[in-house]
């Protein structure tokens, strides 16, 4: 099924020229979500699923190149193992599921992280996922699984450290670009815009490197309910933010003029 061009009512007011290139999502709160409602917690995880689908298929179609989630960090492999067997079973399912369509509207699916320590069928799911949807992609989505901000830092520093060691590189020769390099999302830009659902104002552990100059965005929504409008209204908000990375609004102003005469 194409996703077709249509788009909500509420985008009316974007700047279709002026979107975030990458937009990477902490999607927080599916438990909170089903114990308001009496449920239990995978049934908040299932429901989080659905928000995926509609956020996904809404970037798409706006132009969003890449998109970025949160679904499973290191700290969560502290859950109790019950809940870790469903959110593994959900993920299998969901690229199982959602492959054909994704690939049908040219979205590449992929995962960053310490894929090592997932179940051996959630491995061979994402790299067949990423094998098979690779090719004319005009989107990546990245599942950010088994991951930690602060490991995928110091990963990069060991692998640049042997690198040193064995006289492939000098220790003068590092930059913020050649270290980018070396973590998981090398090949993608870093994200312009941060959302975390639930009314947390945290990163926990989440692209600790690539977020520095990233616009944050908070809400009180939680996973489950944050669909089409609300993903808009984040873009709305981004679009109102000055991004200077240093510069003075002269400086930024004047670059823009040239950017647009040119």
């Amino acid at each position: 099924m194409k996703f077709g061009n249509d788009l909500p009512q509420a985008a009316a007011n974007l700047d279709l020229s002026r979107l975030p290139r990458h937009v990477a999502i902490i999607m927080d709160g599916n438990g909170r979500w089903a114990k308001q409602r009496g449920f239990l917690r995978v049934r908040g995880h299932l429901e989080g699923v659905e928000s995926v689908r509609v956020i996904v298929r809404l970037a798409r179609r706006l132009g969003v190149k890449y998109l970025t989630l949160y679904a499973f960090s290191d700290e969560n492999w502290q859950r109790p193992t019950t809940e870790i067997r469903a959110l593994m079973n959900i993920l299998v399912r969901f690229i199982r599921r959602e492959l054909p369509e994704l690939m049908e509207n040219q979205v590449l699916l992929r995962a960053i992280g310490d894929l090592q320590r997932l179940p051996e069928n959630a491995q061979r799911e994402l790299a067949r996922a990423e094998e098979t949807s690779r090719q004319g992609a005009r989107m990546t989505l990245s599942l950010a699984l088994s991951y930690g901000g602060r490991n995928e830092i110091v990963q990069a520093a060991q692998s640049l450290a042997r690198d040193i060691a064995a006289g492939k590189i000098r220790p003068e020769d590092l930059n913020p670009e050649s270290f980018s390099a070396r973590l998981y999302t090398a090949d993608m830009p870093d994200p312009d815009l941060l959302i975390r659902t639930s009314g947390e104002y945290r990163l926990s552990n989440f692209l600790l490197w690539q977020t520095a100059y990233t616009e944050l965005y908070f809400t009180d929504t939680l996973w489950p309910d944050f669909r089409e409008e609300e993903f808009i209204k984040a873009l709305q908000e981004y679009q109102h933010r000055d991004r200077r990375f240093g510069r003075t609004q002269e400086q930024v102003e004047a670059r823009v003029s040239n950017t647009t005469r040119h």
